[in-house]
């Protein structure tokens, strides 16, 4: 695996976590708001927005692991 590549799991991971964050902070707002049905949606999201985190970061790992 190329170095362009690992970058590039890097970058998509980063991404990720901005929308994490985001989406973290959208639960906040509506746990002041007390709208527990859609806190609910939300983190089932944040869970999924995880998941996509530590597979963009594993990737990076081994595609970075394959390059030396």
């Amino acid at each position: 695996m190329s170095e362009g590549q690992t970058e590039e799991s890097l970058r998509r991971a980063e991404e990720l976590l901005a929308r994490l964050e985001a989406t973290r902070g959208e639960l906040e707002r509506l746990a002041d708001e007390e709208q527990a049905d859609r806190a609910i949606e939300v983190l089932g999201e944040l869970a999924e927005l995880a998941k996509a985190v530590e597979h963009e970061l594993a990737r990076a790992r081994r595609e970075a692991d394959a390059g030396t």
